[in-house]
């Protein structure tokens, strides 16, 4: 596929040759090596075959050689292809421009459509896509990926659980889903509130039901902390228990942390290139030259042209250079020691639940080996320890 682009690209002839012994010649051609291909014989001493423009010069010589004569009977290739759209300027100019004008604007913005959003949410919705630079006769190779788009909208649109964004043709399309809250369930089955972790009451509050458990008590799971089962025993009644029962958990944590680390960070200064792709090929529009970076790292966004659905072979492509600043970085025992309990907290905040509270941690442990510190830290934490437990009446 590659060679056959380059062969069209270069150019090629379709040859005839009249000679005596014409094999000869197709010899003498690859000796020379001559790329020639589609050998065809016409008659007995008549050969037909390819071969690119580049090497007619080769062949002057062994035609001399070989008495032959030469013929050329057809030609392909883009330097026939703009010698004929020489001789026709006008109108080659007319279609370049043509074809430039229906790339353009059919990779440019012309409408923006909001579906599933209340008018508040609505008018809120604009004004952000707005500031992400979404608007009638905007490029759209400019503009974020539609990934990137729906991430930003669904963080910053407030009243929106979701929102979805499509890019159809030259239209982006945006689908709210607003928040609704739940409507609260009049009645609940009875229950009783089980401890779902081995842990240490911190402080208990009873809605409904009884509590069966008290602060500094210790439970372990599966216990009974609030029961749904309430009166005495000639009179009980079941009820939904419902409350707030945190206690004290305890976790380990192990992490290490080396003591020299290389790092890499951005100066600020940068480079943009932008390319207009033909397929494999890249010919620059903007930012010519070399950057004087010593070290440096590219990102590179690339946006094909689209007529209508047709995804055409020619893109837009975008290169950001930015200058990198490697450094080397050593951390004293002490340093490495708050690096590695600053890096264990993160972890161990996402481990447990939003509303959990980190009380206390300590390290239980602490070694230097092959240039890393290694901690082993303890924490206590404070966090609901509450779930549910049907109460089947009858047993």
């Amino acid at each position: 596929m590659k060679n056959s682009f380059i062969k069209k690209w270069n150019g090629y002839v379709r040859v005839t040759i009249d000679a005596p012994f014409p094999e000869h010649f197709v010899n003498r051609c690859l000796e020379e090596g001559i790329e020639i291909w589609k050998l065809k014989k016409i008659a007995d001493k008549r050969l037909s075959f390819y071969m690119n423009l580049e090497d007619i010069r080769e062949i002057k010589p062994i035609l001399r050689q070989s008495e032959a004569k030469i013929r050329f009977s057809s030609r392909h290739g883009m330097p026939f292809l703009l010698k004929a759209m020489m001789t026709r300027a006008g109108f080659s100019v007319g279609l370049l421009l043509c074809i430039s004008m229906l790339l353009l604007g059919t990779n440019m913005v012309w409408g923006i459509e909001i579906k599933g959003a209340s008018p508040h949410v609505e008018v809120q919705l604009k004004k952000l896509v707005n500031e992400i630079g979404i608007k009638k006769g905007k490029f759209q190779f400019q503009l974020p990926t539609e990934e990137q788009i729906q991430t930003i909208v669904t963080e910053q649109l407030e009243g929106a659980t979701w929102v979805g964004v499509r890019k159809k043709g030259t239209t982006y399309e945006f689908e709210v889903v607003e928040q609704t809250l739940p409507e609260r369930a009049e009645l609940l089955s009875p229950r009783n509130l089980v401890s779902n972790k081995t842990a240490i009451i911190h402080d208990i509050f009873v809605k409904h039901g009884q509590a069966l458990v008290e602060p500094n008590d210790f439970v372990k799971k599966g216990e009974v902390l609030i029961t749904g089962l309430i009166g005495k025993d000639d009179k009980k009644e079941v009820v939904a228990a419902e409350g707030v029962v945190r206690g004290e958990i305890w976790y380990e944590s192990t992490v290490e942390i080396e003591l020299t680390s290389m790092f890499t960070n951005l100066t600020g200064e940068k480079k943009e290139k932008s390319y207009v792709k033909f397929g494999d090929f890249a010919v620059p529009i903007w930012g010519f030259g070399q950057h004087q970076f010593d070290e440096s790292q590219s990102f590179e966004e690339e946006h094909p042209f689209k007529l209508f659905k047709w995804e055409s072979p020619i893109s837009y492509k975008k290169e950001t250079i930015y200058e990198t600043n490697p450094f080397e970085r050593t951390y004293t025992e002490e340093e490495a020691i708050e690096k590695g309990m600053e890096r264990a907290k993160e972890d161990m905040l996402k481990r447990i639940p939003v509303n959990a509270e980190i009380i206390a941690e300590k390290v239980l442990h602490e070694s230097i080996e092959n240039g890393k510190v290694k901690l082993q830290i303890h924490y206590k934490v404070i966090e609901d320890i509450m779930i549910e437990q049907p109460i089947i009446q009858g047993d």
